[in-house]
Formats: structure tokens, C-alpha cells, sequence
């Protein structure tokens, strides 16, 4: 492996204007971390891409980097560009072992984030390097959010997660509340009386979108989120048809080869397949079949009703009459994105959002109560990890800058009281 990561190191040109750097999303110091690795400085490069990017693990393995880095990469224009997600994976696993440094001094600040995804971490961990007390609240019972329970296993393990959970929060000092949902039971009102004098928003969008056709309340229908979550809760079957050719279902239809289906399509409106050429080249490499041009009308006990798509020359498509079939399937997976829930925007003061229930936020991620920031999938909709934790970075900024304009809190007027000393009964 660390042969095949210099080997590859090797082939970068140092160029003077990086057009890997330009196409990061979170302009990754690419030609500086190849240097320090060559050099034998690989420490000094692990520390730089984790005060950069803190989910740099994560992204070596899920960014699109085909359309990002790798794809600006001057040697690709007439060679294979230089594989940089190799070698950030080789960086950062490596040097993460290493990490093992304990919480920031405190500033006598609290801070909350709402969502345990790639955009909450990312704030939480920025600002508890600045000695910020930060809590993590989460609906679900570990961290991560879609990178947990919308990514498969055998692009992300676990394992990358588990260990950011330890590293970046354990022994940073971050509170991961689980299994709890603000907008019910607590509000964000209770978070600002409990001391915290910021929050961010960053809850995900677990909602599936509908196709609102018949049949899609039958039992052998799934959405895509759902599935992802735990593959294993479901019974498909040999034959699947996953509605939508995004990259969630090539996800769905990869997972569902990995749990017995034996023939499993992705069902496409156009020609146009949203899912990047790496996912789709995987999915048809393990498979998956491509149905193009079809209109989902209907799902059958037995199968989904299709008809035929034509392209018209002025854009957009016509259904051809008569060209209505039934295909026969085992189960449905509805893979069409998601939308926001609404309980926490219902339950907060002065909180606007737009039609599709996303936050609305200016440049910096501030909302329109004071003190509430978001960003992310709550504010953008479904987009890429490193778009979040690029996001996440800007807010976390915002935040610090709002919160050190504040005074600092009033003492608690509880901390002084004696302590009851309580004998336990002797069996």
C-alpha cells in the first residue's frame, strides 16, 4: 500500500497553480501534503489536512473526485490525473492514530449543533478547538447522519466514523446526545435557557420524496433512505427495480446485489443519469441494468408499469401512447431525494423557510432568529459531504464571531450549593 501511495505521489508536478487545489470544494492544500509526504514528513501532512477538512477520512473515500481534484489534475488532460484520494487516505488513516490530544482550554462558552451529519461534526470540532463546551444532539443512536445511514458500508465503513467519534469528539471533550429530537419533546428555546449561546442547525433531509403514483403504499415498496439505513430490516427479493439513477440508487441497487437480488434495474425518465460515471460504472460492472427513457406510472403486486419517454427537439420529454408495459419485480426502491422535516421549524420562533421546508440563511449561514445558524442539507438540499464540510467551516466562523460579541454567561447560580453525600444501603 504506502508503495503504491509514493509511487503515485511521484507523478505529481508540484504545479505552481494547482488546478487540483482550485477544484477541491475545500481548497485541500493537495501539492503541499504530496511534498511533506515525499519528504517524510507524513505527520505534518496528516495534521494539515485535519485542521483543514476534520472529516478528511471521510472524503478521501466519498468525494466525487473524479469531477473535483482528480478531475482538474493537469496530467489528466493527456495521461491518468494523479490519485489523490489514495494518497489522503493513506495521510489521514495513518496519522489518525496518532491523534490523541485532549480538550481545548475553555472559553466559558456553550455551543449546540443540531445533526451529527457532515456539517454539524464539522462545527462542533472547529469550535471545541477554540475551547467551546459543545453538545451534539442527534435523532438517530451514532454519528454521522447520511454518511452513517444513507452511504453503504463497502464505500464508507463504519469504522471511519466510529473513529471520528472517538478521536474528534471523546477525547476533544463534545457531548453526542443520541436519540434525541429538537422540535419535540426539546426546542431550541430550552437550548438557549440552558446556556447555549449559539446553535446550529443541521439536520438532514430524512423525508422521501413521493412519486405519488398508484400502488406506492404496497408492501414490497421501499424508499431509498429507509433502505440504506438497514439493508438487512428488508426482504427483496431476486428481481428489484430502484426508481432513480442518482447516486443513492446506485447505492440501494449495489446494496441490493451485495444482500441475494439476482437482477436488479435503475429506472431512468431521460438519458440523463444524475449518479457520477464512477458510481454508474461500479453499479453496471456489479449488474445493475439501465432502463432509460421511462415513465413510472404505476406499481403492481406483481411489477411497475412503464411506458416509453421520447426527448423533443425543443427540450423536455412526451410519454409515447401505447407503449404502456408491465415489468415484472420482487420489490420497489423509490430512489427520488429527500426532503427537510418541518417539526423543528414549527416549534421555533422566528425560524423562515422556503416552500420546500429548506432554511433560508445569507452568506454565512445565519437564519432569521439571532443566534441560529444552519447549513448544509438543511439549507441547500441534498448535495456532497465535502460541499457540507466546506459550508460547515464558513458557519463555524459566523458563529465564533457572533458568540465572542456577546458578554460571557452569568455564573451558575447552582454551582456553590453543597454536596449530599449519599450512603448506599449495605445488602
Amino acid at each position: 500500500m504506502a508503495l503504491h501511495v509514493m509511487d503515485e505521489a511521484e507523478r505529481c508536478l508540484g504545479c505552481k497553480n494547482p488546478r487540483c487545489r482550485q477544484g477541491c470544494p475545500i481548497g485541500t492544500d493537495i501539492p503541499t501534503a504530496i511534498r511533506l509526504l515525499k519528504e517524510g514528513r507524513l505527520d505534518e501532512a496528516g495534521r494539515m489536512l485535519f485542521e483543514n477538512n476534520p472529516l478528511t477520512t471521510v472524503c478521501s473515500l466519498v468525494c466525487n473526485h473524479e469531477q473535483q481534484c482528480e478531475g482538474h489534475c493537469i496530467r489528466s488532460v493527456k495521461d491518468a490525473p494523479v490519485h489523490f484520494s489514495v494518497i489522503e487516505n493513506y495521510i489521514s488513516t495513518t496519522y489518525a492514530n496518532k491523534m490523541v490530544k485532549g480538550p481545548a482550554k475553555s472559553n466559558g462558552r456553550r455551543a449546540a449543533v443540531i445533526g451529527a451529519g457532515p456539517a454539524g461534526l464539522t462545527i462542533a470540532i472547529l469550535l471545541a478547538r477554540k475551547g467551546y463546551e459543545m453538545t451534539i444532539f442527534d435523532a438517530r443512536d451514532k454519528i454521522g447522519g447520511v454518511m452513517r445511514y444513507g452511504i453503504p458500508a463497502f464505500r464508507l465503513p463504519e469504522t471511519v466514523l466510529d473513529d471520528i467519534a472517538y478521536r474528534h469528539l471523546e477525547l476533544k471533550g463534545i457531548r453526542f446526545r443520541p436519540n434525541t429530537v429538537i422540535g419535540s419533546t426539546l426546542t431550541i428555546d430550552d437550548l438557549f435557557r440552558d446556556g447555549y449561546q449559539s446553535v446550529f442547525v443541521g439536520a438532514g433531509l430524512w423525508r422521501p420524496n413521493r412519486l405519488n403514483i398508484p400502488g406506492e403504499s404496497l408492501g414490497h415498496v421501499s424508499y431509498a433512505i429507509n433502505y440504506l439505513a438497514n439493508p438487512d430490516a428488508f426482504r427483496l427479493g431476486e428481481r428489484v427495480m430502484v426508481i432513480g439513477v442518482g447516486n443513492s440508487a446506485m447505492d440501494c441497487a449495489r446494496t441490493a446485489i451485495r444482500k441475494g437480488a439476482r437482477q436488479v434495474t435503475c429506472v431512468a425518465r431521460s438519458t440523463a443519469i444524475s449518479a457520477s460515471d464512477h458510481e454508474t460504472s461500479y453499479a453496471r460492472l456489479e449488474g445493475v441494468d439501465l432502463l432509460l427513457n421511462k415513465a413510472t406510472l404505476a406499481i403492481r403486486p406483481e411489477g411497475v408499469v412503464l411506458a416509453d419517454n421520447e426527448e423533443l427537439p425543443e427540450g423536455g420529454l412526451r410519454q409515447v401512447p401505447g407503449s404502456e408495459k408491465l415489468y415484472p419485480c420482487d420489490s420497489v426502491i423509490i430512489a427520488v431525494s429527500q426532503g427537510a422535516e418541518s417539526n423543528l421549524i414549527r416549534t421555533t420562533r422566528g425560524l423562515d423557510a422556503g416552500p420546500r421546508g429548506l432554511l433560508e440563511v445569507d452568506a454565512d449561514g445565519r437564519t432569521s432568529r439571532p443566534g441560529v445558524f444552519a447549513a448544509g442539507d438543511a439549507v441547500n438540499g441534498a448535495r456532497t459531504v465535502v460541499e457540507a464540510v466546506a459550508n460547515g467551516k464558513r458557519v463555524a466562523e459566523a458563529m465564533d464571531e457572533y458568540m465572542q460579541s456577546l458578554p460571557l454567561p452569568a455564573p451558575d447560580p447552582w454551582r456553590d450549593l453543597p454536596v449530599a453525600d449519599l450512603h448506599l444501603a449495605a445488602e
